[in-house]
C-alpha cells in the first residue's frame, strides 16, 4: 500500500469512520481490540491504514488486551464492543483504572429514538462505566466526535492516567461512523494532531525543602509505584537514589522500574512483600514515595510507615498528595521531572553506608533463608523455584506479565529483573488478566520476548484466547503454574475448615488438567514440566522458538509465601 493511500482521506464526504481511522493512525496506534459487531466501516478503514484489528473471544479479554498494549507502548489502548457487550467491556476496565493505564473504550448504543422504550438488549451504559473511567461521554451527533475523541485521549493520558469511554449513537456505533463530518480541510487536519501533554515541574521552593529533608534524614527509604512509569524514569530514579544514597523499595507493579540488580534495590513492600522489607520500612525516618498512591496494600492498611514518620510524596496528581497520611511534603509534577529537579540541586554529598548495609544485609539473609524452596527438587514442583528459575531464562529486553494473587507474590519476591530494559507488568487485582494482557503486550512490543506467568485458575478465565494466539501466530510464551487450585484461597479455606467437618475441595480445587495437551489441540506448541531441573531448559527453548508456546508446570498447591510483616497495633 502506498503512503498516499495510507494518508488522511482528502476531499468532502469524510465520515465518522474515516475520521476515527485517520485519528488513530495520526496517534501511531497500530492495534485495536474488539468483539463483533462494532464500527464495521471504521474497521475497514483501519485496515487501509495498516492498523491491525484484533478480534477477541470476549469483551473483557479485549479490554485486557488493550490494557497490556497500553502498558508496554505508553499509547492509549483501544477496545470496542457493541451495545449488548458494553457491560462486559466495562468490567474489563477495572484493572486499567486501578493500575492507572490509558485505555479508550468505545461502545455503540441504540439511537436516541429507541432509548427508554425497552429496546432490544439495551441498558443505560453510563452507570456501568462511571466507576472504571476518568472520563465518559455520549456521542449523539457527528459534530461531537472530533471534540470528544480528542478529549477522551487528553483525559486518559494526562494527570493520573486512566480509562475513558465514548458511547456512540447507533447499535454498533453505525449512526456516527456513517454520518458525514461537517469540517473543512484545515479543521479536520487540526483535530488529527497528536495530543501532547507537557511535563510539569514542582515549585522550586518545595523542591529545596524536599532536598533538605532527604539530606537531614538518617534512615530514608525511596518507594516507587507504578504511577512513576514514564519515559526516562529508570535513569532518573537510579541517578536520584545514587545521589542521595537511598535504598529503593517498590510496589509490586513498580518492581522493574529500577533493575533488581542495582546495588540500592531493596525489594517489594506491602502485603505482597517478603517479611524483611516491611520491618526495615518501619524503622525508616523518612519515606519518599514516587508515583505511589500510598494505598492500603503497600502500607499494610496504613500501619507502615507509622503515623508521624516524615513523608515526601511525588505525584503528577495534586489531589493524591497527603490523601492517606499526615505530615506529607507534597510535590506535584511529572515524576521524572521532579526527581531530576531534586537531584540537580547543589547540596552536600550524603553518606549512609551503615543504613545501606543494614538494608542490603537484611534482604540477603532472607533470600538465603529461602534457598530451601527456591532450590528445592521436590515433586510437585515448588512455585518459589519456578518463579526464581524464570529469572535465569529472561532475555535482556523481556517483558513478564503476571497475574494477581500468588502469581504476583511469587514473581514480586523471586523473579529478578537484572537489566534496565526488562519490564514487569502485573494485574492490579483482576484474576485472569495476565493472559489476554500478555497478548496485547506482545502485539504492542512485537520485537521483545513476552512471557505470561499465570496460574491454572487464572488461565481458565480466557482459555479461548489460545485461538487468538494461534490465529495471529503470536510468539507469546505462556507459563502456567498448574496446581489445580486457587492457591491463594486454599490457605485461607484450610484455616476456615480447621476443626470443622465438610468438603473444602468444593471451594478452591479443580480437576487436574494437562494444559500442554489443551494448547496442542489449539495448534500451539507446548511442553509439560514435572521436574524442577527442566524449568530453565524448557522455558529457554520456548522463548528461543519464537512461536506460540505454552509451558505447563506441575506445582504444589500447598506452597505458601511467608506472610508479610505487619506492625502490631
Amino acid at each position: 500500500m502506498s503512503d498516499q493511500q495510507k494518508s488522511t482521506t482528502a476531499g468532502p464526504g469524510r465520515t465518522g469512520a474515516t475520521f476515527m481511522a485517520d485519528y488513530l493512525h495520526a496517534h501511531a496506534i497500530d492495534h485495536v481490540f474488539f468483539v463483533d459487531a462494532i464500527l464495521r466501516e471504521t474497521l475497514v478503514e483501519l485496515e487501509k491504514r495498516d492498523i491491525r484489528r484484533i478480534l477477541a473471544h470476549s469483551e473483557k479479554a479485549a479490554a485486557y488486551m488493550a490494557d497490556g498494549y497500553a502498558r508496554v507502548t505508553g499509547k492509549p489502548g483501544i477496545c470496542m464492543a457493541q451495545s449488548v457487550g458494553a457491560a462486559n467491556l466495562a468490567a474489563g476496565l477495572q484493572d486499567a483504572y486501578l493500575n492507572r493505564t490509558p485505555v479508550i473504550a468505545v461502545t455503540g448504543r441504540k439511537n436516541v429514538s429507541h432509548l427508554y422504550r425497552n429496546a432490544y438488549q439495551e441498558l443505560p451504559h453510563g452507570p456501568m462505566y462511571e466507576a472504571v473511567t476518568k472520563f465518559r461521554a455520549d456521542v449523539a451527533s457527528i459534530g461531537q466526535l472530533p471534540y470528544l475523541l480528542s478529549q477522551a485521549t487528553r483525559e486518559s493520558m494526562s494527570g493520573t492516567k486512566r480509562p475513558a469511554h465514548l458511547d456512540l449513537d447507533g447499535y454498533r456505533g453505525a449512526d456516527i461512523e456513517s454520518a458525514v463530518l461537517p469540517l473543512d480541510e484545515q479543521s479536520y487536519r487540526s483535530f488529527l494532531k497528536p495530543v501532547s501533554i507537557p511535563p510539569t515541574q514542582a515549585p522550586a521552593e518545595l523542591v529545596r525543602q524536599a532536598a533538605d529533608k532527604i539530606v537531614a534524614a538518617k534512615r530514608p527509604l525511596l518507594v516507587v509505584g507504578v504511577g512513576a512509569d514514564e519515559p526516562g524514569i529508570r535513569d532518573a530514579l537510579a541517578a536520584f537514589a545514587s545521589r542521595f544514597q537511598l535504598p529503593i523499595g517498590t510496589s509490586v507493579g513498580g518492581r522493574s522500574l529500577v533493575e533488581t540488580s542495582h546495588p540500592l534495590h531493596f525489594g517489594v513492600l506491602g502485603t505482597y512483600s517478603a517479611p524483611y522489607a516491611n520491618e526495615v520500612l518501619y524503622d525508616a525516618d523518612l519515606v519518599i514515595y514516587v508515583g505511589c498512591h500510598v494505598s492500603d496494600q503497600i502500607t499494610c492498611d496504613w500501619s507502615n510507615p507509622k503515623l508521624g514518620t516524615d513523608i515526601i510524596q511525588i505525584d503528577v496528581d495534586p489531589a493524591e498528595l497527603g490523601r492517606n497520611y499526615p505530615n506529607v511534603l507534597g510535590l506535584a509534577g511529572n515524576p521524572v521531572q521532579v526527581v531530576n529537579q531534586i537531584a540537580a540541586l547543589d547540596i552536600p554529598q550524603v553518606e549512609r553506608s551503615d543504613w545501606l548495609a543494614r538494608c542490603a544485609d537484611t534482604a540477603a539473609r532472607w533470600y538465603k533463608s529461602q534457598e530451601i524452596v527456591t532450590r528445592s527438587e521436590a515433586t510437585p514442583i515448588r512455585a518459589e523455584r519456578l518463579a526464581a528459575e524464570l529469572s535465569e531464562c529472561l532475555p535482556d529486553d523481556a517483558v513478564v506479565v503476571a497475574d494477581t494473587g500468588f502469581s504476583a507474590t511469587w514473581t514480586a519476591q523471586f523473579t529478578e529483573f537484572r537489566h534496565p530494559t526488562q519490564t514487569y507488568l502485573r494485574a492490579a487485582g483482576s484474576l485472569g488478566w495476565a493472559f489476554p494482557a500478555a497478548i496485547g503486550a506482545k502485539f504492542g512490543a512485537s520485537q521483545r520476548p513476552v512471557v505470561c506467568f499465570t496460574g491454572d485458575g487464572a488461565l481458565h478465565y480466557h482459555l479461548s484466547e489460545l485461538e487468538t494466539v494461534r490465529r495471529w501466530n503470536l510468539p507469546l510464551v505462556t507459563v502456567v503454574n498448574n496446581n489445580s487450585a486457587l492457591g491463594q484461597g486454599l490457605r485461607s479455606v484450610k484455616k476456615l475448615y480447621e476443626g470443622r467437618a465438610g468438603k473444602l475441595d468444593d471451594l478452591v480445587l479443580f480437576e487436574r488438567l494437562d494444559f500442554a495437551r489443551i494448547a496442542e489441540a489449539f495448534g500451539i506448541r507446548a511442553r509439560r514440566i514435572e521436574k524442577a531441573t527442566d524449568i530453565v531448559p524448557v522455558i529457554r527453548e520456548a522463548i528461543a522458538a519464537n512461536e506460540p508456546f505454552l509451558v505447563d508446570v506441575m506445582t504444589d498447591p500447598d506452597c505458601n509465601p511467608q506472610p508479610a510483616w505487619i506492625p502490631q497495633a
